[in-house]
């Protein structure tokens, strides 16, 4: 530690000028540094080309106040801002990213001053064997004894420290191995931009590009005790001295070879000796993870031998992986794939969102957001959460913010959501592209999907217990001339919703074949068909046989089919249901005996009917009216109502009357009377006017008492009407405009439109009552 401080702590965040005493001048240049210890190490001064102060220095040197070496001022419009402090900056290439380039650019010398254990080395002149934060005391107070020192002032800095130890890293130059890879890259680019290789979501070519196109050499090395060691061997001759590994002189000593023999027989033809007189040293680098799992598509199967499993399955097709290594990993793959085998190891590469919290913050434990599928999958208390943050290893201070957000995200725990609602609710938020959002309690609502969807199922069984389905069932369906339009709608939305599926799966639109699904079993099955068919199984009498068979029997197809269409999302609810439909161990010797082994369903073309979906559309409108009605006037369900449909001639009218007992189901209708004379239509009536070919009126006569109504909705107005004039007064008092927040105003200026148009609403409803209370008066 500080020898100078209580502590032991170290100065940082200051800038430290210092000025170069100019070659066989009295002048000098003042330079500044956050690290002043990295002087050492200067090999240049770099200004900017049209910077007046210095073109009389252009092609001049500076003197090294400690070891007299003499420094190049050089000229850099890249690196020097001339507007910022001196205009002169200190170039130290060995220790700092942006000198490096400079050194570089200029073909300046690279000085290391550091040794692997941060003490200053023979560069260093008198500071040699200091560590390097009493190198800087040192170097700071041996350029006060000769004038140089100039100041520092606090500045703001960032410190890279080491994830495992906490030390402060140093940038500094080790000799490292690298590989070039401008050729592998341009095949890579080229086998996007030609087709060859297609990548999923195509907005991440631009990605694939910005890093293959502006490709860098790949150091391919790394200091660290796993990995595949670098095969590559120093060779020396036993007894030679002088020769050092790390000198970049001594580079054509080192051997690469596959194995220590293929090393040796080398060495003795580069030495020119035989081999019992070379020493063979290996070096204790292994290669970049990122290097080996490159090698992954075609090394496990057994390359480089020609076997017969990278025969039979190399290249691949797919790749499914995370955007966040399409270079790290997927490049690699790609690049070394048609390096070493002249294949693409895949076709396609498919881009899966990354999985963030719902506030759209990376998961960390530091910020305790971090949600373990298999807490979703069982369920979690918050104790239980709380308990594993302290046996984790965060600080004190982590540990108490991340039980603060836990607690504040789960304050019940994490329900038990089960592994299929969690699949399918990550499957929905693959639509939003890049990032998943994962809200839990979205995963919470796909867990009430999937008991809908047992509960529909199990419900929809009792209306096939008597059922006996056959192998060939829905082309026995399809050609009985049997069916209603309602069971033609269903069989027609079951085709397309499978095709939808198949192409969007086919796409890696996996969002939109789990919202398709998700609109079979909830859109048209459970809200619709299930309902128009309870009166239809019910009616048991002999007339009704075949309307009754032919609903059986597409319920039964569409429960099937829609289990396996639902299966690769949710493979264990829809496993236990379909094993439960009736037929079961009775379709034949090609019957599988799980839902895995069954086909996934086939789209037939010529079972799409859109007349029939036409027409259901129609009867859905109707239906819709009817219900509207029946809300607005507060009609009970056990009470049916008459409604009189006005229609365009047509399709409009064709389809309510061919679906009239539909209608009368799903609208809780006595009578459904279709373009009947207005007079018969009575004057106590509410009505809807769905558009310009449909209208529809339900009759009022004796089932609304319109003075309750009125006094109800009156009461109502008594309290939102003097809620309307409080914001109002508020929005209208002095000063609002400049003292209320944007938002806040944004917030009230919404809360009133609402509070206006529920009173437009209320007085129209009123004068509606009135209206009606009248009519039936007379």
């Amino acid at each position: 530690g500080n020898p100078k401080d209580p502590k032991g702590r170290y100065e940082f965040g200051t800038l430290t000028s210092f000025s170069y005493p100019v070659e066989n001048s009295d002048e000098k240049i003042t330079v500044a540094t956050t690290r002043l210890e990295t002087m050492l190490g200067d090999t240049a001064v770099a200004v900017h080309p049209e910077d007046p102060r210095y073109k009389h220095l252009h092609g001049k040197f500076l003197i090294h106040p400690f070891n007299g070496r003499r420094i190049p001022i050089i000229q850099d419009a890249e690196l020097v801002d001339m507007e910022f402090g001196t205009g002169a900056v200190k170039i130290t290439p060995a220790h700092d990213p942006n000198d490096y380039e400079c050194g570089k650019r200029h073909n300046l010398e690279f000085i290391t001053v550091l040794n692997p254990d941060g003490s200053i080395n023979s560069e260093g002149s008198q500071f040699e064997g200091m560590m390097r934060y009493d190198a800087r005391m040192a170097v700071e107070e041996a350029l006060q004894e000769k004038g140089l020192y100039v100041g520092k002032e606090p500045n703001k800095m960032r410190l890279g420290l080491c994830s495992r130890s906490g030390d402060i890293l140093e940038p500094m130059i080790t000799p490292q191995w690298y590989v070039n890879c401008d050729g592998m890259a341009k095949r890579a680019t080229d086998a996007v931009r030609n087709g060859e290789l297609k990548i999923v979501p195509e907005e991440h070519e631009k990605t694939w590009f910005m890093w293959l196109d502006n490709i860098r050499d790949w150091c391919v090395s790394r200091q660290l005790w796993w990995g595949h060691q670098i095969p590559a061997w120093f060779a020396t001759k036993k007894g030679e001295s002088g020769v050092n590994k790390n000198d970049m002189k001594w580079n054509d000593r080192w051997i690469v070879g596959r194995d220590e023999a293929e090393a040796l027989e080398k060495a003795a033809k580069t030495l020119g000796c035989a081999k019992e007189d070379i020493v063979l040293e290996r070096d204790e680098d292994v290669l970049d993870t990122w290097f080996s799992s490159g090698l992954f598509p075609f090394s496990v199967f057994g390359w480089p031998d020609k076997t017969a499993d990278l025969e039979a399955f190399y290249p691949t097709a797919l790749l499914e992986t995370g955007l966040d290594i399409l270079f790290f990993w997927v490049a690699r793959m790609v690049m070394m794939g048609l390096q070493l085998t002249d294949k693409l190891p895949f076709n396609t590469v498919y881009l899966h969102a990354m999985v963030r919290d719902k506030d759209g913050r990376k998961m960390s434990k530091s910020l305790g957001n971090v949600i373990d599928p298999l807490e979703v999958i069982n369920g979690c208390t918050l104790d239980s959460l709380l308990s594993k943050l302290d046996a984790g290893n965060l600080p004190a201070k982590e540990v108490a913010k991340a039980k603060k957000d836990q607690a504040a995200d789960f304050p019940d725990g994490i329900p038990e959501c089960g592994s299929d609602a969690l699949r399918f609710g990550l499957l929905a938020y693959t639509v939003q592209g890049r990032d998943v959002n994962l809200d839990i309690k979205r995963v919470v609502g796909y867990r009430m999907f999937c008991n809908k969807l047992w509960n529909a199922t199990r419900f929809a069984l009792q209306f096939v217990s008597d059922f006996k389905p056959t192998p060939n069932l829905l082309d026995e369906l399809m050609s009985s001339g049997k069916m209603a339009i309602r069971d033609e709608f269903m069989i027609s939305k079951l085709m397309n919703r499978i095709d939808s599926v198949e192409t969007n799966f086919q796409n890696y639109k996996f969002g939109d074949a789990q919202q398709t699904s998700y609109q079979l079993w909830i859109d048209d099955l459970c809200n619709v068909y299930l309902e128009l068919i309870k009166p239809v199984i019910k009616d048991e009498s002999e007339p009704n046989a075949d309307s009754r068979w032919a609903a059986q029997a597409t319920l039964w197809i569409t429960l099937e089919a829609g289990l396996r269409l639902l299966h690769p999302m949710m493979p264990f609810v829809t496993e236990e249901l379909w094993q439960r439909l009736p037929g079961r161990g009775t379709l034949g010797a090609d019957e599988p005996e799980t839902i895995m082994l069954a086909p996934f369903p086939v789209c037939v073309d010529k079972y799409k009917n859109d007349s029939a979906e036409e027409s259901m559309d129609v009867a859905n409108n109707v239906i819709g009216a009817c219900r509207s009605l029946r809300a607005s006037y507060h009609i009970a369900n056990k009470t049916l109502t008459h409604f009189y449909v006005k229609a365009a001639a047509g399709v409009t009218e064709d389809s309510i009357k061919a679906q009239t007992d539909d209608i009368k189901t799903l609208g809780n209708a006595s009578a459904v009377d279709i373009n009947v004379d207005a007079s018969s239509v009575p004057e106590s009536h509410g009505i809807v006017v769905v558009d310009d070919t449909l209208t529809v009126m339900m009759d009022l006569t004796g089932l609304v008492d319109f003075a309750a109504e009125i006094k109800k909705l009156e009461k109502t107005m008594s309290k939102t009407r003097p809620a309307m004039e409080t914001l109002e007064k508020k929005m209208n008092a002095d000063g609002y405009a400049e003292k209320v927040k944007p938002e806040l105003k944004a917030q009230n200026e919404e809360k009133l439109e609402r509070l206006k148009k529920k009173i437009a609403d209320l007085e129209a409803a009123i004068a509606n009552f009135t209206r009606l209370a009248a009519l039936e008066k007379k």
